[in-house]
């Protein structure tokens, strides 16, 4: 189920199909896998929506001198989470592009997934293997060549780390017994 920012309705838009937080909760209850996803669908999409307002500087059809842009509509994108993939629905402007603060620009993962691909990478697991680790934690999708891509940002963050250059004294004491 696709749940729509603010105005909880599935795709059918009627009343019939309104959504409220408690059928949200009882879905949790009754299929905790299915129903954490619709939880996190919900309020995901409400933080974007709270972030456009915050970007727009007026609500939906708000007319004031302080707006700085114009709703267009919303954008699909999928994202993976540690509890599976959520389809989100990204807010957009017709004057500048929508920037949130959930997800990267043009990333498709969530940050947990990619410290738990790297941290399998550091453990020794080989490139290949890694998707048969993630898949069993419930994660589907990630093919050796994201792996390989996925280590050689980290090894590049380590080498700019190992280079940067100490800018102030440290002081340390010998001890000699």
């Amino acid at each position: 189920m696709t749940l729509y920012p603010f105005s909880f309705t599935t795709k059918k838009q009627d009343a019939e199909s309104m959504v409220d937080l408690f059928s949200l909760i009882k879905d949790y209850l009754v299929d905790q896998e299915d129903g954490i996803r619709c939880l996190i669908t919900w309020y995901l999409n409400l933080v974007m929506e709270e972030e456009a307002l915050l970007q727009a500087g007026a609500q939906r059809y708000e007319r004031t001198d302080s707006r700085k842009a114009s709703r267009n509509g919303y954008k699909p994108r999928t994202l993976l989470t540690k509890y599976g993939e959520v389809e989100l629905l990204k807010p957009q402007f017709r004057e500048f592009p929508f920037e949130t603060q959930i997800f990267e620009k043009y990333s498709r993962v969530e940050q947990s997934i990619l410290s738990a691909v790297a941290e399998s990478y550091l453990q020794g697991v080989s490139t290949r293997r890694v998707n048969k680790v993630m898949a069993a934690l419930g994660v589907e999708g990630i093919s050796a060549s994201s792996v390989s891509r996925i280590t050689k940002e980290l090894d590049e963050k380590v080498s700019e780390f190992l280079s940067k250059p100490i800018e102030h004294e440290i002081p340390y004491l010998f001890i000699d017994a």
